[in-house]
């Protein structure tokens, strides 16, 4: 893989600074079942309130159903589907709506997805994989297209496969995929002590 690593003014773990969200991916490489096990064991690990684990993760691997793969992909609005149709694997996060310990309202249940998602996309980079997470996709479509539960709530997409080499990045994704990295000032977002005054 090919690296943009992140401008940082305090030190940040090497893991952390190498993940990004590319859109250049490898067609010919699969994903292979046993890491995508890796990036589910990954994400059963993350944390949740009261440990209920309300994530739901669908991975949607071409490899080993391409009808499955094309469901998922028939679900990802117009934007997105150029650059994904190249991703070996997709997948679908959702998020439970309600605690399974008692069955009430989980108002958490999406943090604590989101939590579990970016356990999969640092295991995904720790084994070479590359990760790009979606808002932009139906989730009445993905819903039904795999007679997902109501209590269930699509959350987001996420692409999984292999990097394209710098040098066979196509030139329809090369200004995105090459620009670099970009983020608020921390100070904006991050406080100390008091709403507003940034760390």
């Amino acid at each position: 893989m090919f690296e943009k690593p992140a401008d940082t003014i305090s030190p940040v773990h090497d893991l952390i600074l190498k993940r990004w969200s590319g859109v250049a991916y490898d067609a010919s490489r699969d994903v292979a079942v046993e890491d995508l096990a890796s990036l589910a064991e990954a994400g059963r690990w993350a944390p949740s309130c009261f440990g209920d684990q309300p994530w739901r993760v669908l991975f949607c691997n071409r490899s080993t159903s391409d009808q499955a793969w094309e469901k998922a992909f028939n679900s990802l609005g117009e934007g997105n589907q150029p650059w994904c149709k190249q991703a070996p694997v997709l997948a679908v996060i959702c998020a439970d709506t309600r605690f399974s310990m008692n069955d009430k309202p989980n108002a958490w249940g999406a943090y604590d997805t989101g939590a579990a998602a970016i356990s999969i996309c640092l295991q995904a980079r720790h084994l070479g994989l590359m990760t790009h997470q979606m808002a932009g996709f139906d989730p009445d479509a993905i819903r039904s297209a795999f007679s997902i539960p109501e209590r269930y709530r699509p959350m987001a997409m996420m692409t999984i496969g292999y990097q394209l080499p710098e040098d066979q990045v196509p030139d329809a994704f090369r200004e995105r995929e090459l620009k670099p990295r970009a983020r608020k000032p921390r100070g904006e977002m991050f406080f100390l002590d008091g709403w507003g005054e940034g760390i």
